[in-house]
């Protein structure tokens, strides 16, 4: 049985590996088209910026960059499982307010642009956010390598 913040090895806890490196790969694309304007979801911060300046974001290329990095680095961190919890959290609401803002007004189906998939971005990452990174983590690597020193 694994214990709530996943450190002992489990199906349950291994699984956790999987979410993150499914969230991780996601986020990691995005920022890389966000900050770099590079891959399948190129933008670059420019463009980024003037969609949010369109939405009414305040400063929105300070906004643009805070998620462009938010999402490369945080999906970076949640695929070798450091700083989970928080970086998970950051992206829920960075995915709860793409929901509200951008695909919410266009209903439940992405291919109208609709919820679908930021939803499921939403509530994975939170997900993420209350359950930890499990035991395939460099969180866990550390810790386990603090408790051998100490003994």
């Amino acid at each position: 049985m694994a214990t709530q913040n996943g450190t002992k090895w489990s199906g349950e806890s291994v699984g956790l590996a999987f979410s993150r490196l499914a969230l991780g790969i996601i986020f990691v694309v995005s920022g890389i088209g966000k900050v770099f304007a590079m891959g399948p979801k190129a933008s670059g911060i420019d463009a980024f910026a003037g969609t949010l300046a369109q939405l009414g974001v305040p400063l929105p290329t300070v906004a643009a960059w805070g998620v462009g990095v938010l999402e490369l680095v945080g999906g970076g961190l949640l695929l070798i499982g450091l700083f989970t919890r928080l970086v998970a959290a950051l992206l829920a609401v960075d995915m709860a307010v793409a929901t509200v803002l951008v695909h919410l007004p266009n209903g439940f189906i992405v291919s109208d642009g609709g919820y679908e998939y930021t939803l499921v971005l939403t509530l994975s990452a939170l997900g993420l956010a209350l359950s930890g990174p499990g035991v395939l983590s460099v969180r866990r690597a550390l810790a386990g390598a603090r408790s051998s020193a100490s003994q």
